[in-house]
């Protein structure tokens, strides 16, 4: 298999994998919806684009692949915890409002994430660059 596409979903989906065990554990139970969450401990975004970034360097160094990668990866994690983070704390603000004057409504929002599960979902991506380049 293509190392880069292996290095991409080791990093992705291993890291929404882990996010599901970590929920399991905390709450003892799973639903569909934990599946395809966004937010939580730790950012598969994160990890899915520093994956991407990193095997695409080592495989090819500085090409023009690696400059669009890593350009993408930088706004996906600004993203991450900046725009969504700001966007989820204002849901759930909205949330207050809505259930303090009553009002009933099929309202959802999503936290985004805190620095710090961008750092460890973008460090398990690096890792998981770094274990197939050097392991396969």
């Amino acid at each position: 298999m293509n190392k880069i596409a292996l290095a991409v979903l080791l990093g992705g989906f291993g890291t929404q994998l882990l996010k599901l065990l970590i929920i399991f554990f905390r709450h003892k139970s799973l639903s569909w919806h934990d599946l395809v969450v966004t937010g939580g401990m730790p950012s598969s975004h994160s990890a899915f684009v520093v994956s991407l970034a990193s095997i695409i360097y080592l495989e090819e160094g500085l090409s023009t692949a690696f400059v669009i990668s890593l350009v993408l990866a930088m706004i996906v994690l600004r993203d991450a915890f900046g725009v969504r983070r700001t966007v989820g704390m204002e849901g759930k603000q909205i949330e207050k409002l809505l259930k303090l004057h009553k009002l009933k409504s099929k309202f959802h929002y999503s936290m985004g994430h805190t620095p710090l599960q961008v750092v460890v979902g973008a460090a398990l991506g690096l890792a998981s660059s770094l274990a197939v380049f050097f392991l396969l």
